[in-house]
């Protein structure tokens, strides 16, 4: 078993053992995922990237840690596989988005 799989797992026995499934259809799990991700997004609102982390680095961590966890538990609900679609989505990012050239002068 992945690690993704182990920690989807304890999501899944934390949301079980307080029978919070009911709740976590993909709609709802897409709406809290937006909305976590808008509370991350206050921890920056109006100060520069090194003031939001310095003043609120650990909201910023939990809020981060919100968005990961509806994320991986809508493509649990969903049967996605985590790293097989992020895999597919870099590959098409890079056929999309071709990386220049380097040149080979010294």
């Amino acid at each position: 078993m992945t690690q993704i799989k182990k920690l989807i797992q304890t999501i899944n026995e934390f949301r079980d053992e307080r029978d919070w499934k009911q709740y976590h259809n993909p709609k709802d799990l897409a709406i809290s995922m937006s909305i976590e991700a808008a509370e991350l997004l206050e921890d920056f609102q109006w100060i520069s990237s090194k003031e939001a982390v310095e003043k609120h680095n650990e909201n910023i961590k939990e809020e981060i840690a919100d968005v990961m966890i509806y994320a991986l538990m809508l493509c649990d609900e969903l049967d996605l596989d985590v790293e097989e679609i992020i895999r597919s989505k870099v590959k098409k990012n890079g056929e999309k988005y071709p990386a220049p050239a380097q040149s080979n002068q010294q």
